[in-house]
């Protein structure tokens, strides 16, 4: 069966990774089969809905490459099939008027206790439809200020299914009548999501577990229409790092790292944080996602091809940054040494100033195995770029300055051999043997002047790429420095 699944999100905020997460589920669901992928913007609440939030979200699916087939659909523009799908309940006796005012709901609540639900055991107490004449009912209808609410059976089980939980049990008795038409005439979301979802011919519903209780009164809603209900499943929170409760925007800024794909006001996401959009949807997909191997890397297209619906998670997923950078590294040394120089416009530049593009791309496979993001790309490349800005001093009084100089003067002295790296490389050796300085002193010592700390790819290509005469001048300018 080709799948129709929809990510639906409402524009009241930027996308958090939960969102996105919801949306790449819905995605792989969809092209699994070849089906479609559909975008709605559930859009009914206009107090709600933020400026540049629908924008947000557009630019975060289409930067992890999550193109949708058909959207975005807005709700704020089907406000007709809503209306006429409610005329169909209230004329079926499924549905119909309320009139109680938010005083009268709040007195019901202290009358009960705390415990007043708005369902067949107290709607013929309130004002509605059911409890009015008609003459009564049409007089109040035409005053406005009403809402609409569904009707839920007396005393009964509502069995639904969750592909992610198996089949669940409700009593009608622990539900209440919800609105599904708000006094200003625009849907809830439990009608329009069900109006909807059948107008669309949406066969797989992938949501997070928040909706899971409200599960039963969509069935219902479904029931009272005459449609079938698609596939549902709820997906698992994503837990903030010590597993302790759901992830926020204030957990991700006290741990340091973004909570959404790309910038939104003055918070970067991932995008920004040098993530490429390979790593971050591999890594949400295994964010509540068993696969059926030790397998880590995935592509999008290699996801398609391997997701499977019954590998989702019922427990809650939690968030571990460092495994997030580590499937980011997984990807970049990967890359093509163009994609990753694409990563970074400062340092296509600066290499494509000072060498070949044979050389660059020997430069960018050097570095590829030393980068999990790609603000690490300038970090890395700047001992091909240019000389030390400065020097690490713990490791100067570490290893001696003495011996550090004794070093940098041998190999200024070895002039000749700066050009034969291999040839020096065994000469120091027999240096350090002679002299009592051990090997890792050496190419310490070295290192510290071509590269200004210990860290950096191997030692001797660095000295191959930079030239004799480059080398030379670092070590001039250590020796000057100690």
């Amino acid at each position: 069966m080709l799948e129709r699944a929809r990510f639906a999100p409402s524009p009241t905020g930027p996308l958090h990774i939960g969102g996105l997460r919801t949306a790449l589920f819905n995605f792989l669901v969809a092209k699994k089969s070849g089906g479609s992928f559909i975008l709605r913007i559930e859009d009914t609440d206009a107090k709600r809905t933020v400026k540049g939030a629908e924008k947000h979200i557009i630019d975060s699916l289409k930067w992890l490459g999550l193109d949708f087939d058909e959207g975005p659909v807005r709700q704020s523009s089907r406000g007709n099939l809503y209306k006429k799908s409610v005329s169909i309940l209230i004329e079926k006796g499924l549905a119909y008027y309320a009139f109680d005012t938010p005083n009268d709901l709040e007195k019901a609540r202290e009358q009960s206790g705390g415990n007043f639900k708005y369902n067949f055991t107290t709607r013929m107490e309130m004002s509605n439809s059911l409890t009015l004449t008609n003459d009564e009912t049409e007089s109040r209808i035409q005053r406005g200020g009403y809402s609409v609410r569904m009707v839920v059976p007396e005393k009964r089980t509502i069995k639904v299914v969750d592909q992610v939980r198996g089949g669940l049990s409700f009593n009608s008795e622990e539900l209440e009548d919800k609105i599904i038409m708000k006094s200003d005439g625009m849907p809830t979301y439990h009608l329009a999501n069900v109006v909807d979802d059948h107008d669309m011919k949406i066969t797989s519903v992938i949501r997070g577990e928040e909706w899971l209780s409200s599960l039963p009164s969509h069935v219902l809603l479904y029931e009272h229409f005459g449609w079938t209900p698609p596939k549902f499943y709820h997906l698992p929170l994503i837990l903030k790092s010590s597993g302790a409760g759901k992830l926020s925007k204030r957990d991700a800024d006290e741990q340091g790292h973004p909570v959404f794909a790309v910038k939104w006001e003055e918070s970067a996401g991932f995008k920004e944080a040098g993530f490429t959009s390979e790593g971050l949807v591999n890594y949400l997909a295994l964010l509540g996602w068993n696969n059926s191997s030790d397998k880590e890397k995935y592509t999008l297209f290699e996801l398609i091809d391997e997701f499977n619906d019954s590998g989702i998670n019922k427990s809650g997923a939690r968030f571990d940054y460092k495994k997030a950078l580590w499937i980011n590294h997984l990807h970049i040394k990967d890359f093509s040494a163009e994609k990753v120089l694409a990563l970074s416009e400062k340092a296509a530049t600066q290499l494509g100033e000072k060498y070949s593009s044979e050389i660059t791309e020997e430069i960018i496979d050097l570095i590829k195995e030393r980068l999990n993001t790609a603000l690490d790309i300038d970090k890395e490349l700047a001992v091909f770029t240019g000389q030390p800005k400065e020097y690490d001093s713990g490791v100067i009084e570490k290893i001696n300055r003495e011996i550090i100089f004794d070093v940098l003067n041998f190999c200024k002295l070895s002039e000749e051999l700066i050009s034969n790296p291999k040839a020096l490389k065994e000469q120091l050796m027999s240096f350090g043997s002679e002299k009592g300085i051990s090997f890792g002193n050496i190419m310490k010592s070295l290192r510290l002047s071509l590269v200004g700390n210990l860290s950096g790819p191997d030692l001797f290509k660095i000295i191959e790429i930079i030239g004799p005469e480059e080398t030379l001048h670092r070590i001039e300018s250590l020796t000057n420095k100690i």
